[in-house]
C-alpha cells in the first residue's frame, strides 16, 4: 500500500475536486474550447528581434554572429512540466550532448544569471527564464579560460508590471526498472564448488549443506540472504513537487518571488523509522528598483535547504558483497530452546528485541553487520545549504554620451554540505543450534547496547565563492543603416574551499565589438585577456582574439518579403581561447627537489666515517609554461522556410592544443628525474549539427515536431609517445578510445597437452591458463601475450547524438514525448557483479561460465575461486558492449479546462497532466544500461498534477 504524505494527499485531492467540478458542469459548458497556445512560428519570427540574455551580454537571436541556441521554458512547460534542468536540456537544444556536453568537448561552464561556475541542479525549471548555449570561441569570448568547453547561461525570472501568481503541483511514484540479480545461497555454494573444483581444490560445501540452504525449512540456521528482497524496499515511493511563483510591481520598483518544495520517499524499507527519504526547500527573491533617472539597481537573495534522512548503512553497497549464506541477520527469539539452557533466557530479556527477534551476526564477520546497523546502529541525516546574494547597479549615462551605460554586479555564495548523526553500539549475537534445529547458546559477537546521547555534526564540505564583474556599453546606430555594439568587461571570482589550501581563482578583462550593416551584415570581433594564478610570473596573461561575420541573405531586397524564404542567415567564426582548466595543479612550472633521497659515505672505507645526504630531483623546471590553447572554427546558417521549417546547422572544429603533460620522449631516457611539465599534445574535435522545427495546423489539431542531430569526431593529433609497435600509437585514435586486448573467445580442451600446457604455435597468455580461460590475440606475433597487444578496441563517447521533441494537440488535449538516440559509443563491463573472481559474490552472470559440456555456448570464462588476471584484470572486447540506445524520456498527457469553468473560479488557466519519465529504452545491451550497482536503481516516475495561474 503506498503511503502517501499529506502534501501528496491534499494535492491530489485538489485535483480530484476539480475533476469532479468539470464533470457536474459538464452540461453547461462547452467542453470544445480549445488550447490558447502561442503559434510556435509567429512564436519563433517574434524570437528574431527578442532579447537574448548571452551572460554578460544581451542581443538579439537576428544579431547574434557566434553559434548559439537558446529555450525558454515557458514555451513548453505546460505540456512538459519536468522540474529538473539537465532533464529539459537533454534531447532538446541544437549541438548539446546529453545535458551539459557540448559538441564532445566536454562539461560546459554553467553560467546562472552572469555567474560563472554555479551549481545548475539546484534550480527548479519554473524559476528559469530562459536558457542559451555558448557553442564557438567568438560567442563565449568574454568568458575568458573558463569557456574552454563552451557555455550554458542559465538566465532566471525576473519581476515585471504585470501581476502574476503561479502554481505548478505534482504527485506520483516511482518504480525501480531493474535491481540486480544474485544467486541465492545454494546456486552460490554450488557454482563456488565449481570453481575451487576448477582450481585443483576441493569443494567447501557438501551436498547435505546445499540441500539445507535450498530447501528452506530453517532459513535462519541455513539462510538465503538477499539484500534486495521486495521485502526490504517499497515497490512504489511516493514524491511531490510543488512551485510557487509571484511576480509584479510598478516602473519604479518590481519583484519577482519563487518557492519550491520537492519531497522523495525513500526506496528502502527495512527500517523506516530512519528511512525518511530526501526533502527540498527553496526560495529565490529578487527585486528590481530604481534610484533615479540613470541609476537602477537590483538584489537577488536564494537559499535552499536538502535534507536526506536514512540509516548508517548503505543496502545497495552492502548487498553487492554480503555473500548469501553467511548468516541469518536476524534470529527468531522463538527458535531459542530455554529449557537446554535456563541462562538464555536472561541474555534474551537484556536484549533489544525486534518484532520477535535479535540481531543475529557471526564472530568472524562480526564488523559487517548491515542489516543490524539498520535497525540498531542509529541514522545520519545528510544536509546540503546553499545561499546566494547578487547586487548588481545600472547607470544610464546618456548625459555624457547616447548609447552609454553601465554596470556593476558583486555576488556571494555560500555552500555548506554536513552530516548528522547518531551513532549506536549495539550486540549481535551468534547462535549455536542443536540437531532438532533449536539454538542452544548465544554469544554476543560485538558490542553491548548503547544509545549515543548526542547527535554528531560532520562538515563534509564548506566553501565560499564571491565575486564582481563591472560592464561598460556602447550602443548606437546611425541613419538607420550602421549600427555598434561595444563592450568591456572586467571579471574576478575566488571560491575557497575550506579542504583546499588553494582558492581557484579567475580573472579576466574581455572585450566585445559588434557592427550591423543594415541589418544585413553584421560583424563581431571578441577577445579576452586572460590571468592564470597557475603559471609563473611574466606568464601568467595572453590575449586570445576572435572574430565572426553573418549575413542575413533575407534582408536582400530581392528576397526580403519572400513567401518561402522568411529567414536566412549565413555565419562563421574563428577564435582562440586560452585556458587553464587543464593544469591540475599549482607551482607545476616550478622544479621539485626531495632531500634524504639517497648520499654517500666518505673518510673510511669500512663505512665507519662519514655520511652525506643528498638532495635528488624529483621534477625540472619550467617557467615557460604555458596556457593550453583552444583554436576554434565553425561555418553555419539558420533559417525560416515556407512558415512551416525552422532550420539551422554548423560546422564545426575545435583543436584543443598546448596541453599540459610531463612530457618523456623529448628528453634521453637517463634525464627522466628531470623532466618538467610542458606545453606538448594536441586534439582535434570536428563534426556538424542540424536541428529542424515543422509546424502545422489544421482546424482544431496542431502538430509541432522538434528534431536535432549531432556528429562530432575527435582525433588525438599529436601525442608525446614512443612504442614498438605502431598498432600502439594513440595519435590519430579518438580522445575516448578504449584501448584493451583483441578477444578470440575461450581456450578449448583441444588447445591444450595433457600435461597442462598449450599446444605448440599458441602464445602464451597472462600467467598460467585453462580450458575456459579468454584467448588474446597476439598482435605482433612474438609469442606472448602482453599489454604490448593492447590495440583500440572502442570509444566511450557516442559520435551520433539525436533528440527530438513532438507536441500534438487536439482542441483541449496535448500530448508530448520526448525522445534521444546515441549511435556509436561503448562501454566495458567492471567490478564483482560482471567479473566476480576469486571468493567474491556471484551475480547472474556466472550462470553462462564455460565447462565442457557448456564450452560452445558460454558467455563467461570458467570460474576460479583464487582469481585469474588474465580473465578478469584486463580490458578486453570480451568485456565489450555497445551503448547505442533509442529511449522515450518522458511522456505527457495534458488537458486544459473550459475557459467558462476558469472565468468562474477567478482564474486565468488550469491545466491537469499526467506523465511517464524514463518510459522505455531500446538498446541490445538494455539490462546493462538500465542496471544501477551500489546505490539507488534507475526508477520510472508515473505523475500526475495541475498547473494554476491566478
Amino acid at each position: 500500500m503506498i503511503q502517501l504524505n499529506t502534501l501528496s494527499k491534499l494535492l491530489l485531492c485538489g485535483c480530484f475536486c476539480m475533476v469532479w467540478c468539470l464533470s457536474i458542469k459538464a452540461q453547461t459548458i462547452d467542453s470544445t474550447d480549445t488550447i490558447v497556445l502561442s503559434d510556435p512560428l509567429n512564436r519563433l519570427e517574434s524570437n528574431l528581434e527578442e532579447e537574448v540574455n548571452l551572460g554578460f551580454e544581451v542581443g538579439t537571436r537576428r544579431d547574434i554572429v557566434g553559434a548559439s541556441s537558446t529555450v525558454k521554458p515557458d514555451d513548453f512547460l505546460k505540456f512538459d512540466t519536468t522540474q529538473w534542468v539537465q532533464d529539459a536540456l537533454s534531447g532538446r537544444m541544437t549541438g548539446l550532448q546529453g545535458s551539459s556536453n557540448i559538441r564532445g568537448l566536454g562539461n560546459a561552464l554553467i553560467v546562472v544569471d552572469g555567474i560563472p561556475g554555479r551549481d545548475i541542479n539546484i534550480l527548479n525549471m519554473e524559476e528559469i527564464e530562459e536558457i542559451t548555449i555558448l557553442k564557438d570561441a567568438n560567442v563565449s569570448a568574454l568568458y575568458g579560460s573558463m569557456a574552454r568547453d563552451g557555455v550554458i547561461v542559465v538566465t532566471t525570472k525576473r519581476g515585471s508590471t504585470k501581476r502574476e501568481f503561479n502554481i505548478s503541483a505534482s504527485t506520483g511514484v516511482r518504480l525501480p526498472i531493474r535491481m540486480p540479480n544474485y544467486l541465492n545461497s545454494a546456486e552460490y555454494m554450488q557454482y563456488f564448488n565449481e570453481a575451487r573444483v576448477n582450481d585443483g581444490l576441493g569443494e567447501l560445501y557438501s551436498a547435505e549443506q546445499m540441500e539445507n540452504h535450498r530447501s528452506g525449512t530453517n532459513p535462519y540456521r541455513y539462510p538465503d540472504v538477499d539484500f534486495y528482497d521486495k521485502a526490504n524496499f517499497s515497490p512504489l515511493t511516493p514524491y511531490a513537487n510543488v512551485t510557487a511563483d509571484f511576480a509584479g510591481g510598478s516602473e519604479n520598483t518590481k519583484f519577482y518571488i519563487n518557492l519550491g518544495f520537492k519531497s522523495d520517499g525513500s526506496f528502502q524499507s527495512i527500517n523506516p523509522e530512519n528511512e525518511k527519504g530526501a526533502k527540498r526547500f527553496n526560495v529565490r527573491g529578487n527585486i528590481d528598483f530604481r534610484v533615479n533617472d540613470w541609476i537602477k539597481s537590483s538584489l537577488d537573495v536564494v537559499a535552499i535547504i536538502d535534507k536526506n534522512k536514512g540509516s548508517l548503512s548503505n543496502v545497495y553497497q552492502d548487498g553487492s558483497t554480503f555473500k548469501p549464506n553467511l548468516y541469518s541477520p536476524l534470529i527468531p527469539i522463538s527458535s531459542i530452546d530455554f529449557s537446554a539452557n535456563p541462562q538464555l533466557r536472561g541474555i534474551v530479556d537484556a536484549a533489544h528485541q525486534y518484532d520477535g527477534f535479535l540481531l543475529g551476526g557471526n564472530q568472524a564477520y562480526s564488523d559487517n553487520v548491515p542489516i543490524a546497523n539498520i535497525f540498531a546502529g542509529g541514522y545520519q541525516t545528510n544536509m546540503t545549504r546553499v545561499s546566494q546574494v547578487n547586487n548588481s547597479i545600472d547607470f544610464d549615462l546618456n548625459a555624457i554620451t547616447e548609447g552609454l551605460s553601465a554596470k556593476s554586479y558583486v555576488s556571494f555564495d555560500f555552500y555548506n554540505i554536513y552530516n548528522l548523526s547518531v551513532q549506536n553500539k549495539f550486540a549481535v549475537y551468534e547462535p549455536t543450534w542443536n540437531d532438532e534445529g533449536r539454538i542452544v547458546d548465544l554469544v554476543n559477537v560485538k558490542d553491548t547496547d548503547l544509545k549515543d546521547q548526542v547527535e554528531n555534526v560532520n562538515t563534509d564540505f564548506f566553501a565560499i565563492r564571491y565575486g564582481f564583474y563591472g560592464l561598460v556599453n556602447y550602443d548606437k546606430k546611425w541613419n538607420e543603416d550602421h549600427g555598434i555594439n561595444a563592450s568591456l568587461v572586467g571579471f574576478a571570482n575566488n571560491t575557497y574551499v575550506r579542504s583546499e589550501k588553494q582558492s581557484a581563482k579567475n580573472s579576466h578583462v574581455a572585450l566585445s565589438l559588434n557592427y550591423n550593416y543594415k541589418d544585413r551584415l553584421l560583424a563581431n570581433f571578441s577577445g579576452a585577456y586572460v590571468n592564470s594564478v597557475k603559471l609563473a610570473e611574466g606568464h601568467r596573461g595572453k590575449f586570445a582574439p576572435s572574430v565572426g561575420f553573418a549575413y542575413v541573405l533575407s534582408e536582400e531586397p530581392s528576397l526580403k518579403g519572400s513567401s518561402w524564404l522568411n529567414y536566412f542567415k549565413l555565419r562563421s567564426s574563428i577564435g582562440v581561447i586560452y585556458s587553464d582548466l587543464g593544469i591540475q595543479d599549482y607551482f607545476l612550472y616550478d622544479a621539485i627537489y626531495e632531500q634524504n633521497g639517497g648520499g654517500y659515505n666518505w673518510g673510511d672505507t669500512n663505512g665507519s666515517g662519514y655520511y652525506n645526504a643528498s638532495t635528488k630531483i624529483l621534477r625540472g623546471e619550467n617557467t615557460g609554461l604555458d596556457f593550453e590553447k583552444r583554436t576554434d572554427f565553425t561555418l553555419g546558417f539558420e533559417s525560416l522556410l515556407f512558415k512551416k521549417f525552422w532550420l539551422e546547422g554548423n560546422v564545426f572544429q575545435s583543436i584543443m592544443g598546448d596541453k599540459v603533460i610531463r612530457a618523456s620522449t623529448l628528453y634521453p631516457e637517463y634525464y627522466d628525474s628531470f623532466r618538467p611539465y610542458t606545453n606538448y599534445n594536441k586534439d582535434q574535435y570536428s563534426g556538424f549539427e542540424l536541428g529542424v522545427n515543422y509546424y502545422s495546423k489544421a482546424g482544431n489539431s496542431t502538430f509541432d515536431i522538434g528534431a536535432r542531430m549531432l556528429y562530432t569526431r575527435s582525433e588525438r593529433t599529436k601525442v608525446d609517445e614512443v612504442y614498438q609497435d605502431d598498432y600502439q600509437y594513440r595519435k590519430g585514435t579518438p580522445v575516448d578510445a578504449i584501448w584493451g586486448l583483441e578477444s578470440l573467445g575461450l581456450f578449448q580442451v583441444d588447445e591444450f597437452n595433457p600435461d597442462g600446457s598449450l599446444k605448440n604455435g599458441l602464445p602464451t597468455q597472462y600467467g598460467t591458463v585453462r580450458p575456459g580461460d579468454i584467448k588474446y590475440k597476439d598482435q605482433n606475433g612474438d609469442g606472448v601475450v602482453n599489454d604490448q597487444d593492447m590495440v583500440q578496441i572502442g570509444r566511450y563517447g557516442a559520435p551520433w547524438s539525436f533528440g527530438s521533441d513532438i507536441t500534438w494537440s487536439y482542441k483541449a488535449f496535448t500530448l508530448f514525448a520526448l525522445l534521444t538516440a546515441q549511435v556509436g559509443g561503448d562501454g566495458v563491463l567492471s567490478g564483482d557483479y560482471y567479473r566476480p573472481q576469486g571468493d567474491a559474490k556471484y551475480s547472474e552472470v556466472v550462470k553462462g561460465r564455460w565447462t565442457e559440456a557448456t564450452a560452445e555456448s558460454a558467455t563467461f570464462p570458467r570460474l576460479s575461486s583464487i582469481g585469474s588476471a588474465n580473465n578478469f584484470e584486463k580490458t578486453s572486447t570480451y568485456w565489450l558492449y555497445s551503448n547505442d540506445n533509442f529511449r522515450i524520456q518522458r511522456v505527457q498527457l495534458t488537458y486544459d479546462l473550459p475557459s467558462q469553468l476558469i472565468s468562474k473560479l477567478k482564474m486565468k488557466d488550469i491545466s491537469l497532466f499526467t506523465s511517464v519519465s524514463n518510459l522505455a529504452e531500446f538498446s541490445k545491451n538494455r539490462k546493462i544500461r538500465e542496471l544501477q550497482l551500489g546505490y539507488n536503481p534507475l526508477f520510472r516516475y508515473y505523475s500526475f498534477g495541475a498547473r494554476m495561474k491566478f
